[in-house]
């Protein structure tokens, strides 16, 4: 099997459709067929289950993605590898962002990068701790952001400190004195409770405190959430950085006890990344730092 057989079998297995890998490869649609057809003849089983509605994956496809994206990821440091030798910065950079890193970082990082290195690209995939979790080992993403509650047994590299706030509507009258909301009143709250896969620190917290609190909202979108604390349906615990893009009319009060939520840089194997990999790394990490 080839290089090109490998980057078929990707992008089929992300765009679901032989049609639409046709597009995005710049080839025939017959020509993605047979590839597939091929590399199934030589490999002895189906990586590709068809049908009316488009492809998916095999059991035995599923297995195979990740060692794929491996081989096309370690072509990929090859080449970065010799453009370095050669006195030259280039590539492409897969990042993965939950939410709040993706709108309150990345903008200015990729701004302040494409200046120095033009010619490195960077790709950034949005999702959940989870998912982000997910394409890093996988070897979907070169690196991403989580949380330190979200990595496992990923190795993280923390830059940032993300202090926890209860989101309360504009007209809540607070029942306990000083600036923050202590857990004994918001034990007696209705919340709006995001879901693990979102936001596991928070879900940590209320855990750790004996916050067992009655909802009828479980949600992942942040926006989602502050619109119903907004319409008075219940209050929420949020990250501080949350908070930054949030446009409805909401209060928001420190948590008492204190709790924070540390934010870096997660990678399978960090003492093996790319040259283009390893520049956006440190590049992000000095960038946040000084924040």
């Amino acid at each position: 099997m080839t290089l090109l057989s490998y980057q078929i079998f990707k992008t089929v297995a992300e765009a679901g459709s032989f049609h639409k890998a046709a597009d995005l490869l710049g080839l025939t649609p017959s020509a993605i067929s047979h590839a597939i057809s091929s590399m199934e003849k030589e490999l002895g089983f189906s990586v590709l289950a068809r049908s009316r509605a488009g492809v998916t994956l095999t059991n035995y496809g599923e297995h195979l993605l990740p060692y794929v994206n491996a081989v096309l990821n370690s072509d990929e440091s090859l080449q970065q590898v010799v453009a370095e030798f050669n006195g030259m910065k280039q590539g492409t950079v897969k990042v993965g962002c939950f939410s709040s890193a993706c709108t309150s970082f990345m903008p200015e990082v990729i701004k302040s990068f494409r200046k120095q290195y033009p010619a490195i690209r960077i790709e950034v995939f949005e999702g959940t701790y989870d998912d982000v979790s997910y394409w890093i080992k996988n070897g979907i993403v070169d690196f991403g952001f989580l949380s330190a509650s979200s990595a496992g047994d990923l190795k993280l590299e923390i830059f940032y400190r993300d202090p926890l706030v209860c989101v309360v509507p504009k007209d809540y009258r607070k029942t306990s004195s000083g600036d923050s909301i202590t857990v004994e009143e918001m034990a007696k709250m209705n919340f709006v409770v995001q879901r693990e896969s979102t936001d596991a620190d928070i879900q940590n917290y209320m855990k750790e405190n004996g916050l067992d609190v009655p909802t009828d909202f479980h949600v992942v979108d942040d926006l989602a959430t502050a619109a119903m604390v907004a319409s008075g349906l219940g209050v929420c615990i949020m990250p501080e950085l949350v908070m930054k893009d949030i446009p409805y009319d909401v209060k928001s009060y420190p948590l008492q006890p204190a709790a924070s939520r540390m934010i870096g840089l997660a990678a399978l194997t960090p003492q093996f990344m790319a040259p283009a990999v390893r520049t956006l790394y440190r590049h992000i990490l000095d960038h946040c730092r000084n924040l």
